[in-house]
């Protein structure tokens, strides 16, 4: 590879992480082209980017655009492939059921980088699948704030005349 193409890999990778706020390293090897195939078609469906590149170029653009780098040189080592998504648990779903429909041990998640968390070691896919998006948790903090006022309106649908019984009571009883 000239120093060119070197350049211009690096040029990619740093558009690549500036672009996205999460990504997922993981080690692929061991796998055959038929899975690699596979494994490329379901991220294609589910709009999830899948990069192979060399160590040392995925470091020198982590270190351009200054995303965690510090925290992933131990795991780039080996074999790394990228999966670049704007869904943030779409690669973790993708990976664990791809072992799982495939039966295999691979692709092994080597660190994921979320926003500004970063999670290490294949131990972390789990985690990664329960987390909710942004958006998720916009909807479940709305739903939580309309509650009281749905029920508010609910008492006063139902039970409009017990409601304006007792405000009359009320009333008279301040007179």
């Amino acid at each position: 590879m000239t120093k060119t193409q070197k350049t211009q890999n690096i040029e990619f990778l740093k558009g690549k992480f500036s672009d996205y706020d999460h990504f997922y390293l993981t080690d692929s090897s061991s796998l055959s082209v038929a899975q690699i195939t596979k494994l490329r078609r379901v991220c294609f469906e589910k709009n999830v980017e899948m990069k192979v590149a060399k160590n040392t170029m995925i470091k020198r653009a982590l270190e351009a655009v200054d995303k965690g780098s510090e925290g992933l040189n131990d795991v780039l080592k080996g074999q790394t492939a990228i999966f670049f998504s704007e869904d943030l648990k779409a690669p973790a779903v993708i990976l664990s059921d791809f072992r799982k429909d495939e039966d295999v041990e691979r692709p092994v998640l080597k660190a994921a980088l979320i926003e500004d968390d970063l999670y290490i070691g294949d131990e972390e896919l789990a985690n990664l699948k329960k987390l909710k998006s942004r958006h998720e948790l916009i909807g479940e903090i709305i739903s939580l704030l309309q509650s009281p006022a749905k029920n508010v309106l609910g008492s006063l649908q139902s039970g409009g005349n017990k409601l304006a019984g007792i405000l009359k009571s009320l009333e008279e009883r301040g007179e």
